[in-house]
């Protein structure tokens, strides 16, 4: 269960860092994405981004 939670981290950090790219394809505009205000700073939680994303890696995992 550790590992789970350690690479849904490390993917949620990846999809930040690769917010900008991914807002030019889309992404991170659906529905489920989460972006708001707290401390004067924006947060950014790509949830369903997260997801879909997931869900093509996953099928390009499985035809290689």
């Amino acid at each position: 269960m550790l590992r789970w939670i350690i690479v849904i981290f490390l993917a949620l950090m990846l999809i930040s860092w690769f917010t900008p790219l991914l807002q030019r394809m889309g992404f991170g505009k659906l529905p489920g994405d989460l972006r708001f205000r707290l401390f004067g700073r924006e947060w950014f939680i790509p949830l369903t981004t997260t997801i879909v994303l997931s869900l093509v890696v996953g099928v390009i995992a499985k035809f290689v």
